[in-house]
């Protein structure tokens, strides 16, 4: 702390006859300031708990109950959505895994991701959450992993 700022915090007490202290021939003491009443500020917000794991690269003979068996030994798994594409009917190749906890989620996402399952390696990340009307953000990595980019940066349809 500076020493101006020091000395800001300090008022002078009534001089001790027991304790002299001299300043440019003058005699001081100091003594701390009051405590300071003003409230303190409240802690900043602690970001919502996040429980959902986003999982891609499935293979297109994953199921619902294969997702849940894998990933049951983590802890409780409370959901799982597989996305199916709505023309064929089949597996978009990503889902999502609800756990009870996010103590369980981070488990079993740092246990899981780049493991094999049924021939295909996952790639898992904690879920972002949707938000209607606004566009969903996803991370370059998790959409070139996925085959949403091609390898020159420009999307796939």
């Amino acid at each position: 702390m500076a020493a101006r700022a020091l000395l800001s915090r300090l008022r002078l007490a009534p001089v001790s006859h027991n304790h002299h202290h001299h300043y440019h021939g003058r005699a001081l003491s100091a003594a701390a300031s009051p405590p300071d009443d003003s409230p303190t500020p409240p802690p900043p917000p602690t970001p919502p708990s996040n429980s959902k794991l986003f999982v891609a690269g499935l293979s297109w003979s994953a199921d619902e109950r294969s997702l849940t068996d894998a990933f049951s030994s983590f802890g409780t798994v409370t959901e799982v959505r597989i996305m199916y594409d709505k023309n064929s009917g089949r597996s978009r190749g990503f889902g999502f895994i609800h756990f009870s906890s996010e103590y369980e989620a981070k488990c079993a996402k740092d246990a899981m991701d780049g493991k094999v399952m049924l021939g295909r390696p996952l790639r898992i990340s904690f879920a972002l959450d949707k938000v209607r009307g606004a566009p969903v953000i996803v991370p370059l990595s998790i959409a070139h992993h996925s085959g949403w980019l091609a390898d020159d940066g420009v999307t796939e349809s």
